[in-house]
């Protein structure tokens, strides 16, 4: 990272899976961390982990789905570590496998609260001292389903899609300011949601899905280095050209550093005209 001063990263989700991975990478990297997460176990491991390896962070326990308890939480961090350079919004459920009308309302419609309003309420409480100090970065983290179709998982495909075109659009509102709003595909890795999946089983889920589950569960998917790489370029300086982007860790995304991105590159589909 560039910056003459650590980073000040808060990232939702934090205990476990991308979420942690980033943490972890962030802390190593001299960022102060802020670990958010409903989970006062893991976060307490997490910390745990970061500390031992020498970095710093804190606890934040607080439920995205809870407008005031980010706000509370993005206080707490301010009056620790002094500012808030990065929000990385990693929490997310996977919501309920199978069959649209196979799903019951109740669970599909918590899908929707914690992925799409969960990142809404941490963009709204993050992003006040960011336009305040005209500096931030804001990263989303979008799971599969967010730019292809995927049946059985309609609920998280369709918030993971809803969080792309949120982060576009609310780019363009903060573009003045000097902050910037990407999404970020982290590729398949390992997680619970990987044991969820399987779990389901291919009734449930789908054979493609199983297939693909397995061979996560196998190999470990996207390593966590391609994807602290990623997140940190967006952190960093060096992406201040670039924002409202959809990026893949497989993506050439390293060549968009010394050079600008086309409008209408790494963005959703547009509907063509005819």
């Amino acid at each position: 990272m560039t910056q003459h001063r650590p980073q000040c990263v808060l990232i939702t989700g934090a205990g476990r899976g991308i979420g942690k991975r980033l943490a972890l990478g962030f802390a190593k990297e001299g960022a102060r961390v802020g670990l958010l997460s409903r989970s006062e176990a893991e976060l307490d491991l997490a910390k745990l982990e970061i500390e031992q390896a020498g970095g710093t962070a804190m606890r934040l326990r607080a439920d995205v789905r809870h407008p005031d308890e980010i706000a509370h939480a993005v206080d707490r961090m301010r009056g620790a570590f002094g500012s808030l350079d990065v929000l990385i919004c990693a929490a997310a459920v996977q919501g309920p496998i199978g069959p649209f009308l196979a799903t019951k309302p109740k669970a599909w419609n918590e899908t929707i609260e914690t992925n799409l309003i969960g990142v809404a309420n941490s963009c709204r409480a993050a992003l006040p001292p960011m336009i305040e100090h005209r500096s931030g970065k804001i990263i989303l983290i979008a799971g599969g389903g967010g730019a292809y179709s995927r049946p059985n998982f309609t609920a998280y495909g369709a918030s993971k899609t809803a969080v792309i075109r949120f982060a576009e659009t609310l780019a363009d509102e903060v573009r003045d300011f000097n902050v910037q709003v990407n999404t970020m595909a982290p590729g398949a890795a390992y997680s619970h949601m990987t044991d969820e999946i399987l779990n389901a089983g291919e009734d449930r889920a789908g054979s493609k899905e199983i297939e693909d589950a397995q061979r996560v569960r196998i190999t470990g998917g996207i390593s966590p280095e391609k994807q602290i790489a990623l997140a940190l370029f967006l952190a960093s300086e060096r992406s201040n050209h670039i924002s409202g982007k959809l990026i893949h860790v497989n993506d050439d995304w390293k060549r968009y550093e010394q050079e600008s991105m086309r409008p209408d590159l790494f963005t959703l589909r547009r509907v063509q005209k005819p």
